[in-house]
């Protein structure tokens, strides 16, 4: 037992959900990605990575160019429907720190978020919402150290601040399709490894 649940192993599938867990019970992980400003085109890893995982959901936008908060939050409220599976949220940049508020929001739909080269929260004037609080659900966090969006001294800020395992990916920009990361296989390696540490149980409520 840790501190967000039983120590069951999942992993993840082809199928969207995870993997059977290590008692031998099948998981009952969601994934969720969680684009940013503009959606993820076609050469995304969010793209890829949805196309290799068919069942995988993904929020969608009446607009993408609007960096509404409340907006995006919706979008991931309207994708879940009556599903009562806890959520693998994985979101880029403004999607991240969608993801983020969600499960600070709702914890106990999250079983964990993946934070991939978040935004600055003052960029979007959010910072009073996005706060340097300790996430109440387990959370991965890749930072690049030329990021336009993310000083790497902020990332590892943000990562203390969350309470977020911190994945240094070097000089890779924005980690988006202009900077080369298309399949990005060795990041869905690690989110795996991630999902594997995770409860499908809430965060909190029924344990």
């Amino acid at each position: 037992m840790n501190a967000y649940g039983p120590t069951r192993r999942c992993g993840l599938s082809p199928d969207g959900a995870s993997s059977a867990c290590s008692d031998g019970r099948p998981a009952a992980l969601t994934v969720l990605l969680v684009p940013g400003i503009q959606d993820s085109g076609p050469e995304h890893w969010q793209t890829c990575w949805q196309q290799r995982h068919p069942h995988w959901l993904r929020i969608t936008q009446r607009n993408w160019l609007e960096p509404d908060l409340d907006g995006w939050v919706a979008a991931i409220r309207r994708e879940l429907g009556k599903q009562h599976f806890p959520l693998l949220l994985i979101g880029h940049s403004f999607g991240a720190l969608s993801s983020l508020y969600f499960a600070s929001r709702f914890p106990t739909e999250v079983a964990g978020v993946v934070l991939v080269a978040p935004a600055e929260p003052v960029r979007f004037e959010i910072e009073d919402r996005i706060l340097a609080t300790p996430l109440p659900v387990p959370s991965l966090l890749f930072a690049s150290h030329n990021d336009p969006l993310l000083a790497f001294s902020r990332a590892r800020y943000w990562a203390d601040c969350w309470g977020s395992e911190l994945v240094d990916v070097g000089d890779a920009g924005h980690i988006n399709a202009q900077s080369g990361f298309g399949a990005w296989p060795h990041g869905l390696q690690l989110i795996d490894l991630f999902s594997r540490k995770l409860s499908p149980h809430p965060a909190s409520g029924s344990l």
